[in-house]
């Protein structure tokens, strides 16, 4: 499907979703009675809730894959002609013979002395492999669709060591003075937040036929493999990671954000979120971006303002997101559901939370160990660390 056909689909879904939603809104008006529904207009409903869920679903599988597209295409730098000379040629890592020697490895372990010395560049402490540059972009990309929090924080990349990143913890604020008076004191104070590096790995297994097949996308499947798996570990670590061994997520109770409402039952009023939101500063409110889980986002379908309108609204525009209070809001099955003594939801700007990647992702074939079934071993592992720098700048609505 080419991007043309996908931005027409995308046009007709969400018109679809849009009419669907009227119909269940109005459906959930007419059943409504004393804030309850019967059994079997709950079901009914329940039924079309579904749809909308699998419509919105579609679409934003639709819109990632015209961002892909998008973004390998402003990528591409094709070659019109002969190279100029001078022009430097990839090195180490990002070097045409390096990637070379690399796929010839991972396809067959008995390494040539050619394909041996080009990996010496790319060979890590532990015994594998730094992948190509050109990959390691590719695994970043993969992460990046299975990672919806990698679209709303900072990101950042380091060689080694931790990343100190100074933050104002206290600022200094005019006065006002007396004719021919003495100018008072008022410093910034200033503070660090340090970004370190944990370890996240996972490792699969392909059979020696399959790997051996011309025809089979290695590269692409390694890709999209390992994106998926440390993409969800990462994403679940920066939602609820408690910063051992893993980076420290939002909801976490220690350097985590800031509770800003306490709602009186799991049962969310529209006087709940009106008090989440407007708990954070004004400065960052307007770039302020919502964050639950689904079941969430179902109860809030039902919940209307002051003047009878539903907080929940679909978008019916290319580029315009859902929205919730007239923001935009992002679902992770990792975000805590909304129950007693418990935080799940979020409203900031989560720009302010950091992610360092360690350059580098390793990878390292292994033979032996499932020689018997036939099959080959691969490990892939990165270094990352992720913090709020700036506590104030998201807020948790909390249930008693």
């Amino acid at each position: 499907m080419t991007m043309t056909e996908r931005m027409q689909r995308l046009t007709a879904l969400r018109q679809e979703r849009a009419a669907k939603w009227d119909t269940a809104r109005t459906f959930l008006d007419s059943k409504t009675h004393n804030g309850r529904m019967s059994e079997a207009d709950a079901a009914a409903y329940e039924t079309m809730e579904k749809e909308l869920t699998d419509l919105g679903n579609d679409i934003a599988r639709l819109e990632r894959a015209n961002e892909l597209e998008a973004a390998m295409n402003a990528a591409a730098d094709p070659i019109l002609g002969e190279p100029r000379s001078g022009k430097a040629a990839g090195t180490g890592t990002a070097s045409a013979s390096y990637k070379q020697a690399f796929w010839d490895a991972v396809r067959n372990k008995h390494y040539t002395a050619a394909v041996q010395n080009a990996l010496q560049v790319g060979t890590d402490t532990e015994g594998g492999y730094l992948v190509p540059s050109e990959f390691e972009r590719q695994l970043i990309e993969a992460l990046e669709e299975e990672n919806v929090f990698r679209t709303l924080a900072t990101v950042i990349t380091t060689a080694s060591g931790d990343r100190k990143i100074p933050i104002v913890s206290d600022k200094g604020e005019a006065s006002w003075i007396d004719e021919e008076g003495t100018f008072p004191l008022s410093d910034d104070t200033f503070g660090q937040k340090s970004l370190g590096a944990y370890k996240v790995g996972t490792a699969l297994k392909v059979s020696t036929e399959l790997l051996n097949d011309a025809a089979f996308d290695l590269e692409a499947y390694i890709s999209k493999e390992f994106g998926r798996r440390l993409g969800t570990k990462e994403e679940e670590a920066f939602w609820v990671g408690d910063g051992k061994s893993k980076p420290t997520g939002i909801f976490n109770a220690t350097d985590g954000a800031e509770t800003g409402v306490t709602a009186a039952s799991a049962s969310v009023t529209f006087d709940d979120m009106l008090e989440l939101y407007y708990s954070l500063k004004s400065p960052y409110r307007k770039k302020g971006t919502w964050a639950m889980n689904d079941a969430t986002v179902k109860a809030l379908r039902k919940v209307k303002d002051t003047t009878g309108q539903y907080i929940w609204q679909p978008s019916v525009v290319a580029g315009v997101p859902d929205m919730i209070m007239n923001r935009p809001y992002v679902t992770s099955s990792y975000i805590p559901a909304l129950a007693s003594g418990k935080t799940g939801i979020a409203f900031g700007d989560f720009s302010y939370y950091w992610i360092g990647d360690r350059q580098g992702i390793t990878f390292k074939r292994l033979d032996e160990l499932f020689s018997m079934t036939g099959q080959v071993g691969f490990l892939a592992s990165k270094r990352v660390d992720g913090k709020l720098i700036l506590p104030e700048a998201v807020k948790l609505l909390a249930v008693k």
